[in-house]
């Protein structure tokens, strides 16, 4: 039985509609808690598989050829450098040591498992990036190592599975670590109630996916500029290996994006993470149309094991280190989050706690480890592969 919808038009329409849903479903609590990216994907692998729309067409191609590194550049021109040099070394501290416990842990639990899953250092890539810095670095790092789409989602599915009810104990922590006189006794290093209060900073005129002034002028200098950066990588990573062509674009783009995001008139423009994000649910719906159910459910066990071995061995010797450097609970609580999700989502729990103050910081660490998730995952990604054969 042939697709309902075939045309590249009515597939666009389709593409358009469903991120439009998904970002709606925002504002109710439950699929909240999914998230636009998974939500995306999720109704995406619907229509597919009840033939709504097909699983292969050559759009699908477009969109991943120009998406990704277009939303990387945009999300990256939010990176304040000055802003994260003048914070504090134990916030600092905390986020690095997230991103480089993930690694270690991924590159031991990685040549056990990756032999076992079908492109599996490619997993162990995105997992690095999704927990070093957003599910944004998992898309990124898997479009640059060429993964396959049921690869994409069940990598997307594992860090669903795993990833939620991890930052659901996020959100219940503040209060039982405040409360507990156990936790207290083990971890006597706390902010003050002093240091704790205060206004939210500069960074809350632009929350992400919340309402905000936006001007048409910052919308066209976003895509300009992104396009732009687009374009430079993409012909200075014409000069590498082909094999890694791939994934020198995506560096090339991080590292041209967080130059450029330094000069004075680019700071000013508001809403390049929600246009970023935009941009990417189109690569993300187009990843759950080439989803065959039948396919995809057999791989996702062993992706979903590797995953839970991940995030517990992480945040065990995450927690380990920052207890042993003396690094008060709460910076290492927002680090977590930063990593495991984003900064919007760490500052979410700063503000649900009443840590006023380190609202702004959590987004800051949440910049951070976006930077730091797609070299470290790279990085893996070709250790593993290296090591095992892959």
């Amino acid at each position: 039985m042939d697709a309902l919808f075939t045309s590249t038009g009515s597939l666009l329409a389709i593409m358009a509609i469903t991120i439009a849903l998904a970002l709606f479903l925002q504002r109710f609590r439950g699929f909240k808690m999914l998230g636009p990216a998974l939500l995306a994907i999720v109704i995406s692998v619907i229509l597919a598989n009840l033939k709504v729309v097909p699983f292969s067409a050559e759009v699908y191609g477009v969109v991943a050829q120009y998406a990704i590194p277009l939303s990387i550049a945009m999300m990256l021109l939010s990176v304040d450098i000055k802003a994260m040099l003048k914070l504090s070394k134990k916030p600092i501290v905390s986020i690095a040591l997230a991103g480089l416990t993930v690694s270690a842990v991924t590159v031991v639990a990685g040549i056990i498992f990756a032999p076992m899953i079908e492109e599996g250092w490619k997993v162990a890539g995105m997992f690095v990036g999704t927990y070093t810095g957003g599910s944004a670095n998992l898309t990124a790092i898997g479009y640059g190592l060429g993964a396959l789409p049921t690869t994409f989602a069940a990598a997307n599915a594992a860090d669903y599975v795993i990833g939620v009810p991890t930052l659901i104990a996020m959100f219940a922590f503040p209060r039982f670590a405040s409360q507990s006189k156990w936790f207290q006794k083990v971890w006597p290093f706390s902010l003050s109630n002093e240091e704790l209060e205060g206004k939210h900073g500069e960074l809350d005129e632009d929350p992400f996916l919340q309402e905000k002034k936006w001007s048409i002028t910052d919308i066209a200098w976003s895509f300009a500029i992104a396009f732009g950066i687009t374009a430079l990588a993409s012909y200075l990573a014409g000069f590498m290996p082909e094999s890694f062509q791939g994934a020198a674009r995506i560096l090339l783009i991080t590292t041209i994006a967080i130059i450029v995001a330094q000069f004075g008139p680019v700071k000013k423009i508001k809403g390049n993470m929600d246009l970023g994000l935009y941009v990417a649910l189109f690569f993300l719906t187009t990843i759950g149309y080439m989803v065959n159910i039948k396919a995809f459910v057999g791989s996702t066990l062993a992706i979903a094991l590797f995953c839970f071995v991940v995030i517990i061995l992480s945040l065990t010797v995450h927690a380990l280190l920052c207890r042993l450097l003396k690094i008060e609970y709460q910076y290492v609580v927002i680090g977590i989050i930063a990593s495991i999700a984003d900064g919007s989502t760490s500052a979410l729990v700063a503000a649900s706690a009443n840590w006023k103050n380190l609202v702004s910081l959590a987004i800051v660490l949440g910049v951070i480890g976006m930077v730091m998730g797609n070299y470290l995952g790279f990085g893996v990604a070709y250790l593993i592969k290296y090591i095992i054969g892959g």
